[in-house]
């Protein structure tokens, strides 16, 4: 990575691809494979992501995060449903109302907070003032957070694990846009299974592209 491209914080997804990842692409640009997810590569990624996270999954490798976090959201929620999260996610404020479409027309609800992560009390509050509305409103249905947040602030594990277990108790689902989740891990020393299935979640949008994939995440 050149000086140039190391201090432009611009963004953090314009560096070129990883060379052990353009290796790799290389190593696995031959021949004939199966589509739709039944080839070699994308069997030998979900045995590995099984095993990264200790646990039994579904992978579905897409393009964007953007995609992951709209096709996610979108098996999580009905059309007349919503979605809360914080005010600053990506979902409500950079992904051009990606989310909204393919749900088929959920709304999302943002919930304000001092530095991008969500306050269970504050969290209990929208709950409480969605459901005084009855019929009358979208029912909140799954609850998003990012880690680490687009504020670059860091979750503790049991920060997580209050917030899931207040969605557990109202019925909803659960879902992790992990964009820079590696980040996280690193910051917290934990393990991957600790702050994504053993913190609460259903869903986890896993980012490949931020830390040196070509256009690779997996929901």
């Amino acid at each position: 990575m050149t000086e140039a491209i190391r201090k432009n914080f611009a963004s953090d997804n314009i560096a070129p691809v990883c060379p052990e990842v353009m290796a790799a692409l290389e190593r696995v640009n031959h021949g004939s494979a199966a589509a739709y997810g039944e080839d070699p590569a994308t069997a030998a990624l979900t045995a590995l992501v099984k095993d990264v996270f200790e646990h039994d999954a579904w992978v579905f490798p897409v393009a964007t995060g953007t995609a992951a976090n709209s096709l996610a959201l979108s098996a999580a929620t009905d059309p007349f449903g919503a979605v809360v999260c914080d005010q600053s996610a990506h979902i409500a404020n950079d992904e051009g109302g990606a989310p909204e479409f393919f749900m088929h027309g959920a709304k999302l609800v943002p919930i304000p907070s001092a530095d991008g992560r969500m306050d269970v009390a504050d969290l209990d509050r929208a709950l409480t003032a969605n459901e005084g509305h009855g019929v009358h409103t979208s029912p909140i249905q799954t609850l998003s957070l990012t880690q680490s947040t687009e504020w670059g602030t860091v979750y503790t594990l049991d920060h997580l694990q209050g917030l899931t277990a207040r969605a557990r108790e109202a019925g909803l689902n659960t879902h992790l846009d992990g964009a820079r989740l590696g980040n996280a891990i690193a910051a917290l020393g934990c393990r991957p299974a600790d702050v994504s299935w053993r913190a609460g979640f259903d869903m986890l949008s896993f980012g490949g592209t931020k830390n040196g994939a070509m256009a690779a995440r997996q929901s």
